[in-house]
C-alpha cells in the first residue's frame, strides 16, 4: 500500500508542473491520463492479478481518451 501511495504522489507532482504553456485539449488529456494512471495504480496495487506498471499504462490510455472525449464535448457546447 506504501508503493501505491508513493506513486500516486509522484504522479500528482508531475503532473501539476506539465500542464503550463498547453491549449485545452492537450490539458484535459493530460489530466484524463494522469487521473486514469493514478486511478489504475491504484487498482493495480489492491487486485492480487494486476501489476500496478500495468495498471497504471491502461488508466493512462483510458484518461487520455476520456480526456478528449470531454473536450471535444466541451467544444462543441461552444459552438
Amino acid at each position: 500500500m506504501r508503493k501505491a501511495a508513493l506513486a500516486l504522489a509522484f504522479g500528482a507532482a508531475l503532473t501539476t508542473g506539465a500542464c503550463s504553456g498547453m491549449n485545452h485539449t492537450e490539458q484535459r488529456t493530460l489530466s484524463g491520463a494522469a487521473i486514469g494512471a493514478a486511478v489504475g495504480t491504484g487498482i493495480g496495487a489492491l487486485s492480487g492479478g494486476l501489476d500496478m506498471g500495468t495498471g497504471a499504462l491502461i488508466g493512462a490510455g483510458v484518461g487520455a481518451v476520456g480526456g478528449l472525449v470531454v473536450d471535444q464535448v466541451q467544444e462543441s457546447k461552444k459552438k
